[in-house]
């Protein structure tokens, strides 16, 4: 290798360095400060420039130590050479400056700090005090961050026997400049003292620490903001490594672990790749930030995708492949660092030979034993045998509560590249696979190891494309692969009934499916072709199809779970979209679902599908919508639509409601019903009608003809506003003005006008954190609020824009394509419009504020939020009671509101 091109030390630059130094007249700490950061600022930003034009992460890393020791050196130089020269020194006035922590790594990334310990023989003299406090203040005016600490070397010891992180930190020291002798008696006693007495416990120690940062941060593989110092499968996994590695072998890097019989050369290799990714990953998401930053954040991602080289002109499109690469080198990681973790964590030398090991049966059994917590192949012959036996294995593991043993995992990794085609045409190995996959017990978890093992991507090499691929929004909080595991998992767990108190109507259904097997494996394929282009429900029923016929389903189970995959959208998108009280969204969606047995299996893949797609998403708000259009759907394929059955559910409904007003007269009662124009009955259950007349009648009694009202819905999270008022032009964007002014967001919304004109609006609110807006204090400032605006004593414009964060504050994140659509075609008497665009405070208001402007009247409103993403939609008629059909007036419509989305002046 050509050590100037790999980063070796530049004798020009070093000489700089010192050179600029020496010219400093003694003892002048501001001037040899600005010296050495005219120094410092040069060789970073050279070391930045090598990095734009291809340099590597280690490359990198390596440049910037040798810059920081060169700095370092020189402060220290003219310290005792010329501020503080002391020609002949005591035994106490000797001193050592050592680098610690990734610095002492020589693992320096550009705004890494840089961690110094000041090594003394014993207690501090005043030169020591001097000299340490002018090289500190030096190194800080020079622009260099750094951390310190003074000790001597008894000091040093006794830390580090009493706290791991200090023993970690000595572990990994390095002489910059200074004694050299004192600082190898340090290396020999820590080596004697604190590492040999007590090497178990400081690899418990490690294993310990490990568990909780991962806890910390999260036991995810794949978030799609990961942390790539700090996160599963990051640079401090590796570290990990090296420090265990260290105290058991004195391995001193990570290309020695195969010859310390730690790795083979295959993984060996596999974990140096993976680091020189993730380290180049490291330093350039510190220069795009411009600061010490670990995680790649959404509005960093396309930055560093495009000083690594991913370009194109679709930025999601970079994204998405830049972080793909970075997961599987997280994923290398994570999945070799695991089974060695898991070897230390029996204790060193504590690993039997499988070999040995008593088999746990006769036939197929007499190929495994146990061991410990590991179940041990006994004889890797039998994968080349049976390759089938590769996913038996990880079934008996599961059934028995195991782990695969590290060596059994390497033969499997390596029998499951070898052999992947016998795999895949085996039977038996298709039929264990559909055993795993279809089954209440925890799927997910044998599922993950196969994935983690890379026997997943090898048997399906479908979801092999899928391993890491991200989607660039802040909706998906997961990669793919584990969105899909998670999914898997998550259908389990309806199918055993564990959230029968969340998801009612699924746990209900689920015993009644007949299609278990292709439920099953279309939560698996649902999401398999994204990252393809196209659409991905059309092309993943296609792998759905002929996966199924490939894992011996009957024709019928195949093409169950092809129209599984190809509409598992499809509830989502009309519950939280369309307005399921026309009769026409309903009917619509029957022609396509045709079947209950459809109905029931899309309503529990759809449940699961959302619930896996990030902690947050899921609410009951969410569950009631899509119960609703169940139920609806449900009636009408039972045959119960018929207008007689109509009629008769108004009659039951009213007789219901006159049963819970005993005092009204008969007289006052029939008026009430005859306000109501007939959909209304069937719009609402029979509590809210209950709720609605007392709402009407506290209306019709007061001065100004208004009454307010709320409700908290715990089950599902929203907070239910109802106003009664005398209806007028723009009364909806009046209402969701005030509701945005009061720092309120509008879930759903439902308009109702009585015959005599009298309004009765229904809005779904929530917090920003999409839970029931339900402090009650609020709650009556809302509906004064809402009073005082349907009286135009309110600048809403004004209250909502103090509601708006100014630009710099704005959360950055995945560009959001504004869209607008209108739809004449969707319902029977309504324009449909969908505004597709970023979420903010008060966008709802402008955008109603927009159709009231044009005089249209809005019958009904969806709401919903997909991370950043905002889909409302409005069911409109013009001031006729039409549906909008002119071109021109449909044009302008469109700008205007675009003009909203955009936040701009409208044209």
């Amino acid at each position: 290798m050509n050590r100037r091109r790999a980063g070796a030390p530049t004798p020009r630059h070093a000489r700089g360095v010192a050179l600029a130094a020496a010219s400093v007249p003694a003892g002048d700490r501001t001037a040899l400060a600005v010296a050495l950061k005219a120094a410092l600022e040069s060789g970073r930003a050279a070391a930045l420039r090598a990095l734009a034009e291809g340099a590597t992460g280690s490359q990198t890393v390596a440049r910037l130590t040798r810059l920081a020791d060169g700095i370092v050196q020189a402060a220290f130089a003219h310290a005792v050479e010329r501020a503080f020269h002391e020609p002949n020194p005591t035994a106490g006035e000797r001193l050592a400056v050592l680098a610690t922590g990734g610095y002492g790594r020589r693992e320096l990334a550009p705004f890494s700090d840089v961690d110094l310990l000041f090594l003394i023989p014993y207690k501090p003299t005043p030169w020591v005090e001097q000299v340490v406090e002018f090289v500190l203040h030096v190194l800080w005016d020079a622009g260099l961050k750094v951390g310190h600490a003074t000790r001597s070397v008894e000091e040093c010891l006794a830390r580090a026997r009493g706290d791991l992180t200090i023993r970690t930190a000595l572990l990994e020291t390095r002489r910059v400049c200074g004694d050299a002798e004192l600082a190898r008696t340090l290396e020999r006693r820590f080596r004697r003292e604190a590492v040999e007495a007590d090497r178990a416990g400081f690899v418990a120690g490690k294993l310990a620490e490990r568990a909780a940062r991962h806890a910390r941060v999260g036991d995810a593989l794949t978030p799609v903001e990961p942390n790539v110092k700090e996160g599963v499968g990051g640079l401090r996994d590796l570290h990990f490594v090296l420090w265990t590695a260290r105290i058991l072998k004195g391995v001193r890097s990570l290309e020695g672990l195969a010859g310390a019989g730690l790795t083979t050369l295959a993984e060996q290799r596999r974990l140096v790749r993976a680091r020189e990714r993730l380290l180049t990953v490291r330093c350039h998401l510190h220069a795009v930030a411009g600061r010490a930053e670990e995680r790649l954040t959404f509005d960093v991602q396309p930055l560093v995708a495009r000083a690594l080289g991913y370009g194109g002109r679709n930025r999601n499109r970079a994204v998405e492949r830049f972080m793909k690469r970075t997961f599987r080198a997280a994923k290398e990681v994570a999945d070799l660092v695991g089974p060695f973790a898991a070897t230390l964590a029996r204790g060193e030398g504590a690993v039997a030979d499988p070999r040995a090991l008593p088999p746990l049966g006769p036939g197929e059994l007499a190929d495994v034993g146990v061991d410990g917590p590991w179940l041990a192949l006994r004889r890797t012959a039998a994968l080349r045998e049976r390759p089938a036996m590769i996913l038996r294995l990880f079934r008996m593991a599961h059934e028995r509560g195991l782990e695969l043993h590290p060596a059994t995992l390497r033969a499997v990794r390596s029998a499951a590249a070898r052999h992947a085609e016998t795999l895949r045409a085996d039977p038996s190995a298709a039929a264990v696979f559909m055993d795993i996959l279809a089954t209440p017990d925890h799927p997910e978890r044998v599922l993950r190891r196969m994935n983690e093992a890379g026997v997943l991507g090898r048997f399906v090499p479908d979801f092999g494309r899928i391993v890491a691929q991200m989607q660039y929004d802040r909706y998906h909080a997961y990669t793919v692969d584990e969105h899909t595991i998670r999914a898997v998992g998550g259908l389990a767990a309806i199918d055993r009934g564990e959230h029968a108190d969340a998801l009612p109507l699924a746990t209900a259904v689920f015993p009644k499916v007949q299609s278990r097997r292709a439920l099953y494996l279309a939560m698996f394929v649902h999401d398999i072709a994204k990252g393809r282009g196209g659409d991905h429900s059309e092309l993943g029923a296609a792998v759905a199809r002929a996966l199924a016929l490939r894992l011996g389903l009957s024709e019928e189970e195949a093409e169950t779970a092809g129209w599984l995959v190809e509409h598992h959208l499809l509830f989502s998108v009309i519950a939280f979209k369309r307005d399921v009280e026309d009769p026409k969204t309903v009917a619509d969606f029957v022609a396509v679902v045709q079947s209950l047995e459809r109905l029931r299996l899309l309503l529990i893949l759809t449940v699961a599908d959302i619930r896996a797609t990030s902690p947050a998403i899921w609410n009951g708000w969410k569950g009631q919508l899509l119960r609703d259009l169940y139920n609806k759907a449900e009636e009408v394929l039972t045959g119960g639509h018929q207008a007689e059955h109509k009629h008769a559910r108004v009659a039951a409904l009213q007789a219901l409601l006159r049963q819970a007003l005993p005092r009204w007269s008969e007289e006052r009662f029939a008026a009430y019903v005859e306000r109501h124009v007939p959909p209304y009955w069937l719009s609402y259950d029979s509590e809210a009608h209950l709720r609605h007349a007392r709402l009407v009648a506290r209306a019709d009694a007061a001065a100004d003809g208004r009454a307010v009202d709320w409700r908290v819905d715990t089950f599902r999270d929203v907070t239910e506003l109802t106003v009664a008022t005398p209806d007028k032009q723009g009364l909806f964007a009046t209402i969701a003005g005030a509701i945005a002014a009061a720092g309120a967001s509008i879930a759903d919304a439902r308009i109702m006008t009585l015959k005599d004109g009298l309004a009765l609006d229904t809005f779904w609110i929530q917090d920003h954190a999409r839970r029931a807006f339900a402090e009650e204090a609020r709650l009556e400032k809302l509906a004064a609020l809402v009073g005082r605006a349907i009286d135009g004593r309110v600048d809403l414009d004004r209250e909502v824009a103090k509601r708006r964060r100014p630009a710099w504050a704005e959360k950055a994140g995945p560009p959001v394509v504004a869209r607008v659509l209108i739809d004449n075609e969707a319902s029977s008497k309504h324009t449909v419009i969908e505004v597709n665009g970023r979420d903010r405070p008060g966008l709802l208001y402008g955008l109603t504020r927009v159709l009231t402007d044009l005089k249209l009247s809005i019958v009904t409103a969806r709401v919903n939020t997909f991370g950043e993403r905002v889909v409302d939609t409005f069911y409109v008629r013009d001031r006729f009671g039409l549906k909008l059909t002119a071109t021109g007036p449909l044009a302008r419509l469109r700008q205007r509101l675009l003009a909203v989305l955009a936040d701009a002046p409208a044209a």
